[in-house]
């Protein structure tokens, strides 16, 4: 029976083998309406650009590129093995794979990975602040970060282990670190944003040329070899073209021409829906998105500095109608909160209705009216900021309609999508209001309510700070560390915290949540495998074109 299984289990990986290999070649098409920044992995913090990045680049671990639930894993990458904490959690020993190579074609050496995470400072990373600086010396990185070294926290062996001491336990750790900011870089790489410049990777594909005005290209990596199947597969594609300076509208009728595989902007124009939905039902994709569609309003600059200016706006919009642009309410759910359904820690709650409860019901235009003769803003004048891709400029206009039935003095002001996101976080462009979307990193309720609305991360006068209302509240900041520490020993007690520190963030109305998104891919007839991932959505290695 042993011979007959071994046969049997040889037979189906020859097949299994000819399948993929009869599926491997072609070009898949992606196509956008403005590019998204830069392309450095340790920069740019855009989902639409860390789908592309998580082919070309690894780190110490990664999350398991496969479908569903199990996309949240951990696995080994270029680390052999996913390392248990040791001395309380405060210390990982990774051990680094023999014989890889960046698409360079130089071996990847411990050297490498001590000085990717010290570029980490050096390049003032968005989360610098609030996740890496607990590596010990991140702190005075912080302060001095051009110089910055971590001889006691980042630590090679001769036997090629690399040793990462932290400050304190960190369950989120391993997530955060196999997020394309923890990717390995050659140590050579310059200590700066590299904007336009591909920087080698050890993916199975590399990046080759970048225009933001024109296209984003990758192709196969020479020096590539599968070294851990479940974080980095082969690939089915020989290339990724992402071009440029497509509508919404002309990119729905590319596809369903066959000339684009994917429209990569979060949203379709909702005016194609039923076309899409009636005449090409095999190539529409519906998954829900664990994200929020929201506005941040700069907390410390009027008319927003004023409380009860911001809930005015909560209580006046209509939330529903904010679906309705997105596409209707099967691509979207109204919401008030900052967690998202789904999330650990996560409570309905919403007080920004007529009927305050566990779910919007309706606009409370009373109290929307009440809070604003309060606040004594009629005849500020404010400027929504959102940018050109699908709907975003829609919601923008349609914010900017609640706010002028305030008695604000609102216009709109659409940016190119490659801008709007570092723009809008740069406190010297003195961003009132915006329209933006947050993705979940990792499944942890601190990926929301630390990351976002925390004061570690602020960082005035750059692109990269994402607490974009610049919220900053000492007690919250002690709430979300205690909920950080109970995390570690009791998870439980951790989401009742992170329940209450959820209620106070949206209580000070530093947002106003519009809803949580599905996310809709409509797909060429050609592209199969679709495979999406909760972690990163639709998996580029996995898919294959006709």
């Amino acid at each position: 029976m042993k011979t007959i299984w071994l046969i049997a289990a040889a037979l189906l990986a020859v097949m299994q083998a000819a399948h993929a290999q009869n599926h491997r070649g072609g070009t898949l098409k992606l196509v956008a309406a403005s590019s998204d920044g830069s392309i450095d992995p340790q920069v740019n913090y855009t989902d639409q650009y860390w789908q592309l990045f998580i082919v070309a680049y690894d780190g110490l671990v990664a999350f398991r590129k496969s479908a569903g639930s199990s996309s949240n894993d951990i696995v080994p990458d270029l680390a052999t093995s996913v390392p248990a904490p040791q001395d309380g959690g405060k210390t990982y020993v990774f051990k680094l794979r023999q014989n890889i190579k960046f698409s360079n074609g130089q071996p990847v050496t411990p050297a490498d990975v001590v000085a990717s995470f010290e570029r980490l400072f050096k390049v003032n990373n968005p989360n610098a602040g609030s996740w890496y600086n607990n590596i010990v010396g991140g702190d005075k990185c912080l302060t001095a970060p051009a110089t910055c070294t971590l001889p006691d926290g980042v630590v090679a062996g001769d036997d090629g282990t690399i040793t990462i001491h932290l400050v304190k336990p960190n369950p989120e750790f391993l997530y955060q670190i196999a997020l394309p900011f923890g990717a390995i870089l050659p140590a050579a790489t310059p200590p700066h944003d590299m904007g336009t410049i591909p920087i080698p990777g050890t993916g199975p594909y590399a990046i080759t040329s970048y225009d933001p005005q024109k296209a984003f290209i990758l192709q196969r990596n020479p020096y590539f070899k599968v070294f851990s199947p479940e974080a980095q597969p082969d690939g089915y594609v020989n290339e990724i073209d992402f071009e440029f300076g497509v509508t919404g509208e002309n990119a729905v009728t590319a596809i369903e021409n066959g000339q684009y595989d994917l429209d990569m902007d979060p949203s379709l124009p909702a005016d194609r829906l039923a076309e899409m939905s009636t005449r090409f039902p095999r190539q529409i994709y519906i998954n829900p998105l664990l994200a929020d569609y929201y506005a941040p309003m700069n907390v410390n600059i009027p008319p927003f500095s004023n409380l009860n200016a911001r809930l005015a706006v909560n209580y006046a919009l209509n939330r529903r109608d904010t679906v309705q642009i997105y596409g209707g309410k099967n691509l979207g759910v109204p919401a008030c909160q900052i967690l998202p359904p789904g999330f650990p820690g996560y409570q309905p709650y919403c007080p920004y209705t007529k009927n305050p409860g566990p779910k919007w019901t309706a606009p409370d235009l009373a109290k929307a009216q009440s809070y604003m003769q309060k606040s004594g803003m009629a005849g500020q004048k404010v400027t929504v900021i959102t940018d050109d891709e699908g709907v975003d400029p829609a919601l923008g206009t349609y914010l900017g309609s609640v706010l002028n039935q305030l008695g604000f003095v609102a216009t709109t002001h659409v940016l190119s999508a490659n801008i709007q996101f570092n723009y809008i976080q740069n406190t010297n462009n003195k961003v009132q209001i915006s329209i933006t979307l947050w993705y979940d990193d990792y499944p942890a309720p601190s990926d929301f309510l630390n990351v976002l609305l925390t004061c570690g991360q602020i960082h005035p006068g750059s692109d990269n700070s994402v607490n974009i209302a610049g919220y900053c509240n000492k007690q919250y900041d002690a709430k979300v560390q205690a909920a950080l520490r109970d995390a570690i020993t009791d998870p439980a007690k951790a989401n009742t915290e992170w329940a209450a520190i959820d209620k106070q963030a949206t209580d000070a109305a530093a947002w106003a949540t519009l809803f949580n998104p599905k996310q809709l891919d409509f797909v060429s007839a050609r592209l199969g495998n679709y495979t999406f991932s909760e972690q990163f959505h639709l998996l580029f290695d996995k898919v294959w074109v006709q």
